[in-house]
Formats: C-alpha cells, sequence, structure tokens
C-alpha cells in the first residue's frame, strides 16, 4: 500500500505497456475485460481503447483516486486479486500489470478462474527497463551505512522478488494454452523524470528522507557524468508478457 503516497507522481512518471503487448495478451472476445491490481491505470487505459467494458480493480483508495479520475468510462472499484469483487464467469478477459508480485497465486488463481468465462484470458505483463550497466538505481538510492551482510540480504531479497513475477498456476487443471512472450521498445524521458521514475518503487518509497535526497543527489549527479548536456534520454524498455485460456467448466 506505499504507492499510494504518491499516486500522482506514479501515475506520471511509470512506464505504460507496450501497445503490440497489450494486443497480444488480449482475447479476440473483449466485451469484458478486468484489469487486477490496477494501479493508477496504466494498463486500464491501453485496454480500454480496444475493449468493450473494463472493471479496473484496485485495493489503494489513493491510487484508485487517480485511476478514476483519468480513466473516464472505466468501471472502478475495490478489491483484490485474492478477493474480486465479480460474480463467476463474468469476464473474457483479467489481465495483472506490475502487480502479480503482490498477490498470492494460492488464493488468486482460482479467484482469477471463478470470474473467468469458459476459454477466458488471464493475462500478465510486466513493463520495465531492460538490463542498463550505467543505470545503478541500487547503488544511488542505497543507504550510505550499508555493510557486507545488509548488502547481502538486499540481493536476496530481490531475488525473491524476481521469483514471485513469474507466474505460478497452483491447480494447472484451470488453465491451459500458456505462451510467454517479450516486447521491446524504447522510451525517452527528461532526466528529472528519469529520476524520479527510479524513485517510485517501494523501498525508495518507504526509505527515510534522508535515503531520498540522497539518491536522488546521487542519481542527477551520475546522470549528468554520462550524458553530459542531455534533456532527455532513451532507455530500452521491454513488456514480459504470460498468458493462458480458462478451460471450460464442462
Amino acid at each position: 500500500m506505499s504507492f499510494g503516497a504518491i499516486a500522482d507522481e506514479y501515475d506520471r512518471v511509470r512506464p505504460a505497456p507496450a501497445p503490440e503487448a497489450v494486443d497480444w495478451l488480449l482475447p479476440r472476445q473483449r466485451d469484458v475485460v478486468v484489469d487486477l491490481g490496477a494501479g493508477t491505470g496504466l494498463l486500464t487505459r491501453a485496454v480500454a481503447a480496444t475493449a468493450g467494458h473494463v472493471i479496473a480493480v484496485e485495493p489503494d483508495d489513493r491510487m484508485r483516486a487517480v485511476l478514476a479520475e483519468r480513466s473516464p468510462g472505466v468501471e472502478v472499484r475495490a478489491g483484490r486479486g485474492e478477493a474480486i469483487p465479480l460474480p463467476d464467469a463474468s469476464a473474457n478477459a483479467v489481465l495483472v500489470s506490475s502487480a502479480w508480485h503482490w498477490m498470492d497465486p494460492a488464493r488468486a488463481v482460482p479467484e482469477i478462474a471463478r470470474v473467468l468465462r469458459d476459454e477466458g484470458r488471464f493475462g500478465v505483463i510486466s513493463t520495465g527497463r531492460e538490463r542498463i550497466p550505467w543505470l545503478r538505481a541500487s547503488e544511488w538510492f542505497a543507504t550510505g551505512d550499508q555493510d557486507v551482510a545488509a548488502r547481502r540480504a538486499a540481493e536476496e531479497r530481490a531475488m525473491r522478488e524476481r521469483e514471485r513475477r513469474e507466474v505460478t498456476l497452483p491447480d494447472p487443471s484451470l488453465f491451459r494454452n500458456i505462451e510467454t512472450r517479450t516486447f521491446q521498445f524504447t522510451r525517452r524521458m527528461t532526466v528529472p523524470d528519469l529520476v524520479e521514475w527510479l524513485m517510485t518503487y517501494s523501498r525508495v518509497i518507504t526509505a527515510s528522507d534522508e535515503v531520498k535526497a540522497a539518491g536522488r543527489a546521487r542519481a542527477t549527479a551520475a546522470l549528468a557524468d554520462l550524458f553530459p548536456g542531455a534533456t532527455e534520454i532513451d532507455l530500452p524498455m521491454q513488456s514480459r508478457c504470460w498468458r493462458a485460456d480458462r478451460v471450460p467448466r464442462s
């Protein structure tokens, strides 16, 4: 729930998914599409451009307020992956963007299967930067007194988070036609917006004001050294996608 504290900035600087990735995730039948863990609506608005009725489900009141304000025509509901506020077999697709690692698969997967119509689509997408050697966000926003044990613990947490981003199906019999695909694209950002984007991740949001200020200063100085005189920077991005179809109940 830390993201709600920066909901406006989150919506402004976080990347939207690649349009090709959204089209690949969605099924042909798009009468009712659910964006689960919708945040401020970055995926919601992309889906709304091609779907009939979009229902955005988000647990954080502050994120949901920005979502409702900036996503006209979208139905916005309070809820979470483990308790979706929709009836059985009511959606053609349930999509999750950059929120899957916050959910409990043992509870969320059966809920998604419950809400989906037969042959409905379950899709997960994670959009972010590719590995960029010069972008050292973990160093720029680290505390100055981290010792070896603390750094090792941070690396282990990062590894566990990467593992949680993978989709696991506690009941494989509920879905079939599982596929994955990655879409690359380039995002051009101003230097200040790039720095602010790096500050929209939970470990920075929840850090002390001193850590945030020091990190902003280090990131700004490092980017000025790396790209002297530059006002904008091109970043290689990717949308990593996973999709599967709901097995018919009969």
